[in-house]
């Protein structure tokens, strides 16, 4: 084959070239020997004629160290999550001899550790220029980043509680139950500041240090919102010394004021304890989200680690609540009828001198209040489904991180909240489902699974769709008659009237397969996707807050309890209840995503 593609000879074949081939082989011999000499090492004499063995050799090499990193990140991140494991495992029970503070000494290590990697790791790269090339636009959002400082905040206030209350404490107790708080108060200010500013990075300098870093990060995260799940669950499930089992309340208060301070003997040595004890248990919660949303982010970041991503790929969304108007509304009025029934069902349940029929009372409104709301965001869902099916959106073909993190996590943390409301119903069912509360757990129950099923097929369906675009004025193009008219022999095209103007064509049917005339119609569409997604993200926030804050009708009303016996109940919704939690957290921030991208 001749070199000169702009003028095909037989030169070449002859064995004399002609001067425009002499020149283009000559240029790419050059070329050749400039890519061989970058792949190749110092000192390396490498042929022109064998720059794909060495380029094939190099990727090999990069091959190798990115594996590297990735299995020695993954083992440092397994290493620490099954010690921290162990040992908080082990301080949840008065028999085994691990006190909290040493479980709270291997945090601190870890804490101080993780916040050393990320501080040398902002000085670095501040330092070096250019060290981070490549940005993932999907990553970290604004809003994400302004949950993470909210949460955070809110875990700062919390730590100072800790501090202010531990501190009465130190002349009978151990200081180390002061240290960690404090501890891990610098972690959540450098953790916070690092995720704000670094939550987009695909570092592309020193991978494997990054790697193991962020593993680091991620496994203490996770190892502390282990520790928080533990300490908050016990709160609810102390094994009662009462056979019957109509309320948990007595159980938690007195765990209270037993938590983290010994026994009875060691009185505080000021009057604000109390206090200070009853306001850092409502704010554990928040703690708990501010640990699960790091652990997300520090992953993302991990995966995005040598990562080459193309920024035009990322659509710039604005917040807009423009034209919607039905659904926030109907999920402020369920918000607030959601936290009026909550509270009053706390308050019942805080009496220690109470009637069962007054209790019952409000456990049945508790299960109505959830029914309705689990009723009416179905309903919901189902329209928007419904919308989906009938939008003509393109599916994102990209692969992101991100994005796969997002339905993985919201796949595995409804498997929380399905196992409890499996476990429910296969109670209400094998014992005859008897009486008015027993059926609203029931219908609860089920509701629940309808709920989660119809969610997640809904968010799963929106994450994936491309993002509406605003519709343009109507663009003419020049038809191509060669297209227009396949069937045609160019001779009778040659004949036709090739001298006039070709008649324009319209092309506003390119976005998304719309024309001009269906315009009301997309952006009808949109306006009851917002209108769902506003819904369902209010609806999910007091599903959150109720659970969260100290709702336990899996306590509260006996029949599991009786059934399955109280160890293997309180197992069960220790284990699925942390993550039905995260679900409801999880599924507001992909429904705002859904919401933005309508």
């Amino acid at each position: 084959m001749c070199l000169n593609t702009g003028y095909p000879c037989n030169c070449l074949t002859d064995g004399d070239p002609c001067e425009p081939c002499r020149m283009t082989a000559k240029d790419r011999e050059t070329e050749e020997a400039h890519l061989s000499n970058n792949i190749s090492a110092p000192g390396q004499e490498a042929s022109p004629c064998e720059p794909d063995l060495n380029v094939s050799s190099g990727g090999v090499t990069r091959e190798r160290g990115r594996n590297w990193g990735w299995m020695l990140s993954g083992i440092i991140c397994v290493n620490i999550l099954i010690l921290g494991c162990a040992l908080v495992s082990g301080s949840a029970y008065n028999n085994v001899d691990i006190s909290t503070p040493d479980l709270q000494i291997f945090l601190i290590i870890i804490l101080l550790l993780t916040a050393i990697w990320m501080i040398y790791y902002a000085i670095y790269m501040a330092r070096k220029e250019n060290a981070v090339f490549y940005k993932d636009g999907h990553a970290g959002p604004v809003w994400l980043r302004g949950g993470l400082v909210l949460f955070g905040l809110l875990s700062i206030i919390m730590d100072i509680f800790k501090i202010a209350s531990y501190v009465g404490y130190l002349h009978c107790d151990s200081a180390v139950k002061v240290a960690f708080p404090v501890v891990q108060l610098v972690f959540i200010l450098v953790q916070t500041s690092f995720l704000w500013s670094h939550a987009k990075d695909c570092a592309q300098i020193q991978k494997n240090i990054t790697r193991c870093g962020l593993m680091l990060t991620l496994s203490t995260n996770l190892v502390v919102w282990m520790t928080a799940v533990t300490e908050e669950s016990l709160h609810q499930t102390t094994v009662p010394e009462y056979p019957s089992n109509s309320t948990k309340m007595s159980g938690r208060s007195m765990y209270i004021n037993k938590a983290g301070y010994g026994d009875d003997k060691c009185k505080c040595s000021h009057t604000s304890c109390s206090i200070f004890k009853q306001a850092y248990y409502y704010l554990y919660p928040f703690n708990i989200e501010y640990s699960l949303f790091a652990s997300a982010m520090a992953y993302v970041l991990w995966k995005n680690v040598g990562r080459v991503v193309d920024e035009h790929g990322h659509h710039h969304i604005k917040f807009r609540l423009k034209d919607v108007f039905l659904g926030p509304v109907a999920g402020v009025l369920l918000v607030v009828a959601g936290l009026a029934t909550f509270i009053v069902y706390e308050m019942e349940m805080q009496k220690e001198e109470s009637d069962d029929d007054d209790k019952d009372r409000a456990v049945m409104m508790h299960f109505v209040m959830n029914i309705v709301i689990l009723t009416l965001m179905s309903v919901s869902t189902v329209i928007g489904s419904a919308i989906f099916k009938v939008d003509h959106r393109e599916h994102v073909s990209d692969k992101n991180p991100t994005r796969s993190l997002d339905v993985g996590l919201l796949v595995g943390a409804s498997l929380g909240q399905f196992i409890i409301s499996y476990f429910t119903i296969v109670a209400m069912v094998a014992t005859g489902a008897k009486g008015h509360l027993n059926r609203l757990n029931l219908t609860g129950a089920i509701l629940m699974v309808i709920q989660l099923g119809l969610q997640n097929f809904f968010i799963i369906e929106g994450l994936h769709r491309e993002p509406f675009h605003e519709v343009h004025p109507v663009v003419t193009v020049v038809a191509n008659p060669y297209v227009l008219q396949p069937s045609k022999e160019l001779s009778s095209l040659e004949g036709s009237d090739m001298d006039t103007k070709p008649s324009p064509v319209l092309t506003s049917h390119s976005l998304h397969g719309h024309t001009a005339e269906h315009r009301p119609k997309l952006l009808w569409k949109r306006r009851v996707l917002k209108e769902v997604c506003a819904f369902l993200l209010l609806g999910n926030i007091i599903l959150w807050i109720m659970p969260a804050f100290g709702a336990r009708p899996q306590f509260d009303h006996d029949t599991e309890t009786e059934f399955y016996k109280f160890n293997m109940w309180a197992a069960i919704v220790n284990v699925g209840l942390p993550f039905g939690i995260f679900y409801r957290m999880h599924s507001v921030a992909s429904l705002f995503e859904v919401f933005l991208t309508s």
